[in-house]
């Protein structure tokens, strides 16, 4: 099997007759170098197939121009948005993202870790693992002065900066917005509560509830993997349940839709019987019947900030002057869990 030869600038300057030092330089646009010998070089560059090697290139700059992402899984509307928002701001500053997913799995996440270090990336944009209980995993980007920040699910450490919404707050409007519509047996479906985000939204939960006077029973919650499956098992549990439950907050769509999906075909009236509210507005929150109130978690809008407040570090030096920062959201009611008549 015959493999082309790669041409290099050495091959230009011989067809040309010129040193590879003006090649070198009139490939990279040099003043030095007349217009139209330019020319002569970039023609005969385009001619022979000439490919710059721009990792080299980058080497000799100490810059790979490449930013690292590692999020939990991308099957996800979320953690899609949050890409989606991290790839327009990084492309538009002529970064490149390098993604891969830990699959919840600090293990994974060690690895990723160490495949984009390798890959030299000049930053490292995280959400973390169900499973990972600290950040000494971190230390080799740490260690070097590489720019780490977390959105999401995050790490509190003095020398990173952290993407999130008050979850705290939002478990609290959701569980005191079906407190408003009459439930008083509320169950709580969560993620594993060593993460920020899920630990956040279950105290806002139980919070919400001794404010209004209803004992919170540890019993009612319900952790779990928070997947469509997770979800349906979790909702069998509730059905069997002495008493049903006349509320639950999912601490995501899939979960809330899955319950609603699972609750229906056993002949629970949605939401007259039990009201059902979610979590990160996903599109599928507004195809179930019926249409599930949520709350709006701005994925975009945190993969863009993530991905600015990164290359404005990397191009500025720009100091860890704001340690966390904290984005809006916005509740979404719904019919899932309106109830046009309470009967208490």
């Amino acid at each position: 099997m015959n493999t082309q030869k790669e041409i290099t600038i050495y091959d230009i300057a011989e067809a040309l007759d010129l040193s590879p030092a003006t090649v070198s330089r009139g490939l990279k646009d040099h003043p030095a170098i007349k217009k139209d010998t330019r020319k002569k070089i970039l023609d005969k560059a385009k001619e022979l197939g000439y490919q710059q090697n721009l990792f080299a290139s980058n080497l000799r700059r100490s810059r790979s121009n490449t930013i690292g992402v590692i999020v939990p899984r991308l099957n996800s509307y979320f953690m899609s948005a949050v890409i989606s928002g991290m790839e327009k701001v990084a492309n538009a500053a002529g970064y490149n993202l390098i993604i891969s997913q830990s699959t919840e799995s600090k293990e994974k996440e060690l690895a990723n870790i160490k495949t984009l270090y390798n890959s030299r990336v000049d930053g490292l944009l995280v959400s973390l693992a169900y499973d990972s209980e600290d950040i000494n995993h971190f230390d080799l980007f740490l260690n070097k002065g590489i720019p780490l920040i977390f959105f999401d699910r995050v790490f509190e450490h003095p020398r990173c900066t952290s993407i999130v919404i008050d979850n705290y707050k939002a478990g609290y409007e959701i569980t005191s917005h079906l407190i408003s519509q009459g439930c008083k047996r509320i169950a709580h479906i969560t993620g594993s509560v060593i993460r920020n985000v899920y630990a956040d939204r279950l105290k806002g939960y139980r919070h919400a509830l001794v404010d209004n006077s209803i004992p919170y029973d540890e019993s009612f919650v319900f952790p779990c993997n928070l997947s469509e499956q997770a979800g349906a098992d979790v909702t069998q549990r509730l059905l069997e349940m002495p008493e049903l439950p006349d509320g639950v907050f999912a601490a995501n769509d899939t979960t809330a839709v899955s319950c609603i999906r699972t609750l229906k075909q056993a002949g629970i009236k949605i939401p007259e019987q039990i009201a059902v509210a979610g979590f990160n507005n996903d599109p599928l929150s507004k195809v179930i019947e019926p249409n599930l109130t949520t709350m709006n978690y701005p994925g975009q809008e945190m993969g863009e900030l993530a991905a600015a407040t990164l290359i404005r570090k990397l191009d500025n030096k720009e100091g860890t002057s704001l340690n966390t920062i904290v984005l809006h959201h916005n509740m979404i009611v719904r019919e899932s869990s309106l109830r046009k008549k309470i009967n208490l």
